[in-house]
């Protein structure tokens, strides 16, 4: 059984009292009960670092970008690629014009498949992707078959969780044009191992996209040491604004890709006979941009890289290894995927209380899970479940709140088993 011991639970990686003080809503209380916060691989609470600097920016400093010779005009468009500067050392690139911003990751994988696809995919090529991945990394993919010709082919997921990289080696072909893959599973929290698989996939000519939505929060990463093709992130996850996020690529292969959306500030030149496209990142870029997301992103950044993606990630596998003792001790719960090398992300399912009734039962006790096929019904398919309850955290969390999660599930099994 855990230790309950409260003084056996504090870690000595991270000062998490002093980390909870900068986020306002962990003070807040839901049905009477403190919020216990359990659903960050959805999106992330926003430290005040974020909040303030955004309510700054927009009440004081706001302007639009590369459009105007005035100071608010410069201001931003400086504060606008400072942020891009972030991201780039945040990703391990040399090169900040390889950063694409984007709304997100959703729209990141978008551009890169039908921009990718309009120029490298035709009729009987092939595209990798795997059994857990989200919708957002599959459904794209399936309309660029549909729409190219091409098929689409998918890598196994063991009863672990991890893919099962020997049936990855047989589905490469001369045909494979592009594999795309996520870093960490959103549903069962497996860290893939994108090095090796971008390896043998550039060993046949093909290249990689790494969606990076659960991976950038959380793991320290260099994208050059990777050797991926692309890779992807979402500022909401990642205790910065929503509607901004964004894309990494190769220079060389974003320069031989079409624009993806088309607009202002993307172009070189425009007659009514022909269009010229600006250099990447602003061939990628048109209309005018989310500029106070940006700018929070940039605060957001900055407030991760103080504390340390090393101390988080391994003040987070503490939470993981601990919420997975904890939980496993509640009668008849299954985790769902067991992979060797995990974020932290616990799926589980239990079969006398439906995923959605957890779900309503633990917002009673003030702990906030999600529940359902995490937009990965492929997933919940391979495990034979319809959908499962999810707890995935973050370094402001704390092991007394798994405890408290682990007994409110026993006092729901209790009710539904009589």
């Amino acid at each position: 059984m855990a230790d309950t011991n409260v003084t056996d639970k504090v870690s000595p990686i991270l000062d998490v009292d002093k980390i909870r003080q900068d986020f306002p809503v962990l003070s807040k209380t839901i049905h009477g009960k403190p919020l216990i916060y359990l659903d960050n691989g959805a999106t992330t609470q926003k430290p005040w670092a974020v909040i303030n600097r955004v309510k700054e920016f927009d009440s004081d400093e706001y302007g639009t970008v590369r459009r105007g010779a005035y100071k608010l005009c410069e201001d931003s468009t400086k504060y606008y690629e400072e942020t891009r500067q972030k991201v780039a050392d945040l990703l391990g690139t040399p090169n900040k014009n390889e950063i694409v911003f984007t709304s997100g990751t959703t729209q990141s994988i978008n551009l890169v498949a039908h921009s990718f696809s309009r120029r490298f995919i035709n009729e009987g090529d092939e595209i990798i992707i795997s059994n857990i991945e989200h919708h957002a990394n599959t459904v794209p993919w399936q309309i660029v078959c549909q729409e190219r010709g091409a098929k689409l082919k998918v890598i196994p997921v063991s009863d672990s969780g991890e893919l099962i990289m020997e049936e990855y080696e047989k589905l490469l072909s001369d045909k494979t044009r592009i594999v795309a893959v996520n870093h960490v599973s959103n549903a069962l929290g497996t860290v893939n191992p994108v090095r090796e698989i971008t390896e043998k996939a550039h060993a046949i000519g093909a290249k990689v996209l790494i969606d990076g939505a659960q991976s950038t929060p959380h793991l320290k990463l260099n994208v050059k040491e990777l050797d991926c093709d692309f890779y992807t992130f979402s500022g909401h996850k990642m205790y910065g604004p929503s509607g901004i996020g964004g894309l990494y690529g190769r220079m060389e292969l974003l320069e031989e890709m079409p624009p993806y959306v088309t607009g202002g500030d993307m172009i070189m030149q425009v007659t009514l006979e022909k269009t010229t496209y600006a250099k990447p990142p602003a061939k990628f870029e048109a209309g005018t941009p989310p500029i106070s997301q940006v700018v929070g992103l940039g605060a957001a950044i900055d407030y991760i890289t103080n504390i340390g993606l090393d101390k988080i990630f391994d003040y987070e596998l503490e939470l993981l290894e601990y919420g997975t003792e904890v939980l496993k001790q509640v009668p008849g719960l299954r985790i769902i995927g067991n992979a060797k090398d995990k974020a932290s992300i616990i799926s589980f399912y239990h079969d006398s209380v439906h995923p959605h009734d957890i779900v309503t039962l633990m917002d009673q006790e003030g702990i906030e899970l999600r529940g359902g096929h995490h937009c990965a019904q492929p997933t919940m398919i391979r495990f034979g479940v319809p959908a499962t309850a999810r707890a995935s955290m973050s370094f402001y969390n704390k092991k007394e709140e798994l405890d408290a999660l682990a007994e409110a599930m026993k006092k729901a099994v209790k009710m539904f088993e009589g």
